[in-house]
């Protein structure tokens, strides 16, 4: 717990009392007592930016941090890949829906390679009518090679897969090696 923290005060309270108080032996040991109290919430203000940056900040607070950019997060993955997740949030954000931002996610997520097809179950037409023919029903195929497939966590990686898809996509998930043919 950061408020535990063995922190000193870098700006004792007693050297901003007019000098005629800074006499006063009394008062000045009342504003150490307060100094300790007070140098965690200092420590922190002075190392703000530290604290919203995912790869300076220290690894309890990235959680927080995840939440406050709306980055899924496992908490078995290793720190440097969730730290990875929080940092690509805000992109992963602009492209989310389309192919480009799974592939993003996922590679955060995974480290791996990732190859997807899409179904191109769209049509168009340059007259409003006639009613284009039934279409193909949506779907995805998520391919991810990673070094070791024993290693990724294929429910969490599939909760995330459909937490940023459309509603309405079948997907289908399949981890390999890296060497692995298909």
């Amino acid at each position: 717990m950061r408020g535990l923290a063995d922190v000193s005060m870098p700006y004792p309270i007693a050297g901003f009392l007019p000098a005629l108080l800074q006499e006063d032996d009394l008062l000045v040991r009342w504003t150490g007592g307060l100094d300790d109290v007070v140098a965690p919430v200092v420590s922190t203000l002075d190392c703000l930016d530290a604290y919203l940056d995912p790869w300076l900040t220290p690894p309890d607070f990235l959680p927080w941090l995840a939440g406050w950019v709306g980055a899924y997060l496992d908490e078995n993955w290793p720190l440097d890949r969730q730290r990875a997740m929080v940092a690509g949030a805000a992109a992963a954000h602009r492209l989310r829906g389309t192919v480009a931002g799974l592939r993003m996610v996922l590679e955060y997520a995974t480290g791996g390679e990732v190859e997807i097809e899409d179904s191109t179950g769209v049509s168009w037409s340059t007259r409003p009518e006639p009613a284009p023919g039934p279409l193909p029903p949506a779907r995805l195929h998520v391919r991810v090679r990673v070094a070791e497939p024993g290693q990724v966590a294929v429910p969490a990686l599939e909760r995330l897969t459909r937490a940023v898809v459309p509603a309405h996509m079948t997907t289908t998930l399949e981890v390999l090696g890296r060497d692995h043919l298909s």
